[in-house]
């Protein structure tokens, strides 16, 4: 039975109020297909399946639900539950679920914990969550440099379980400091009398201040499992593993997508009045924008009586310009995100944007030339769409080009506000143009 048979059985089952089979069928699902359907339900439905889910997975269920999501469940729990639900989690899933907590309630799940697991969490937690500090889990296994595999094995035995994603141990010194990775492989097939300084890795670890964005591209571009996160005199913290990395992927590709529409972390069956408040302000925004390229048409409402022809064709200016403008700007946004595009290789990117917009726009502008000819009869009214329309691919592509390092500059997300600010300039050059040519060439003084 696949996820969206069992949504569908779910929703069904609850609406013939059949409990007890929602909960064999919870049963059935692993806690991130419980997560995922949850999101799927709407308020009161949801609260029903959270209430029937059973107690000891509601931990591992929440560590998988969105933020927007979790914050919503969680406001359903007291204390001494939250504290419940986090007892068998890793420290780093643990820590996700108490940062969306309120700090008063934050206290009181930490003072029910035992210490052992209320120091791993508060250490945790004295880090932002989007850095290698918030992502780290404080389980680890170190050992010493100086010690034999022979040592390390038998030790390993002893312990008789190691941390999941568990690929090496951490190497460190008599103080706790940091000095590289001792692959499992390799107490399995070197010598046993081997030290461990012999085989291991140097490595320098991820600084626990390092971005969430940026760890993901260090494992990215490394092929690693697990990292370890050090602090700032190089002492050993915890370790990233790469379930940890591919949340942090998930959530910048959503955010991503919800950025572009400026919806921000927004639950899809979340509160009217909160959801409502967070999409007023860009709809608010693009009024203004909306207002501004209005404002430039009335400049030449009298051309436009004159010439009818122009307001049927001045849309086409706008619309080819704001395609060619979002092609560039997207292709700008993902080299930011992905560390390709900086202020030093900005121009080069700018001059290549360009070249590819006077070669559209020379395209293109014949194209419409052709067609405003033979629609409308009028040689000179082609020659004014087509300058108008090349002058906007061009303008175009370099907005999108320059908008995104911009607003970077500034402290502005591009994904959010770039465009928003593309669509105002595409709108206004080509209206500008368009209708501005038009009355110094087509319309009698």
């Amino acid at each position: 039975m696949n996820e969206t048979t069992v949504q569908q059985s779910l929703h069904q089952a609850l609406d013939s109020e059949q409990l007890e089979l929602v909960r064999n069928l919870l049963q059935e699902l692993h806690p991130s297909e419980i997560a995922d359907i949850l999101e799927s339900m709407p308020g009161k439905a949801r609260e029903t399946l959270w209430d029937l889910i059973d107690p000891e997975r509601t931990g591992d269920v929440l560590s998988h639900a969105q933020d927007a999501v979790r914050a919503g469940l969680l406001e359903l729990m007291r204390p001494h539950e939250v504290a419940n639900a986090t007892r068998g989690l890793d420290t780093d899933d643990a820590a996700d679920i108490l940062q969306d907590l309120p700090e008063d309630v934050v206290d009181s799940v930490l003072l029910s914990m035992d210490s052992q697991n209320r120091e791993r969490l508060a250490s945790i937690l004295s880090y932002a969550e989007d850095t290698a500090g918030g992502l780290m889990n404080t389980d680890v296994v170190p050992v010493r440099s100086d010690v034999s595999l022979d040592v390390v094995a038998r030790y390993l035995r002893k312990l008789g379980d190691l941390p999941q994603q568990t690929d090496s141990l951490m190497v460190v010194d008599r103080d706790n400091r940091y000095m590289g990775l001792l692959p499992l492989a390799s107490i399995l097939i070197k010598k046993p009398e081997i030290t461990v300084g012999e085989v291991m890795k140097a490595d320098d670890g991820i600084a626990a201040l390092t971005t969430a964005h940026d760890v993901a591209k260090l494992f990215e571009q490394r092929d690693l499992i697990s990292a370890a996160v050090v602090d700032e005199n190089g002492g050993l913290l915890g370790r990233i593993t790469i379930d940890d990395v591919v949340d942090v992927i998930q959530d910048e590709a959503g955010q991503a997508v919800l950025s572009m529409a400026g919806l921000g972390e927004d639950d899809m069956f979340g509160p009217v009045l909160a959801s409502a408040r967070r999409r007023t302000v860009w709809l608010g925004i693009n009024l203004l924008t909306a207002l501004l390229a209005s404002w430039v048409i009335g400049r030449f409402e009298d051309t436009i009586k004159q010439l009818v022809a122009l307001a049927v064709l001045m849309p086409i200016v706008a619309s080819m310009g704001g395609i060619a403008g979002n092609q560039t700007l997207t292709l700008s946004i993902r080299g930011l995100a992905l560390g390709h595009l900086s202020k030093a290789n900005a121009r080069s990117l700018m001059i290549k944007e360009g070249a590819i917009g006077v070669l559209n726009g020379l395209l293109w502008a014949c194209v419409v030339s052709v067609i405003a000819v033979i629609w409308f009869k009028d040689p000179a009214l082609g020659v004014i769409i087509g300058l108008a329309m090349a002058i906007n691919l061009i303008i175009a592509a370099l907005s999108g080009a320059l908008i995104p390092v911009t607003l970077k500059q500034l402290g502005i997300d591009p994904a959010i506000a770039g465009g928003v600010v593309l669509t105002t300039v595409t709108d206004v050059v080509g209206f500008m143009t368009f209708l501005g040519l038009a009355t110094l060439f087509l319309v009698p003084d």
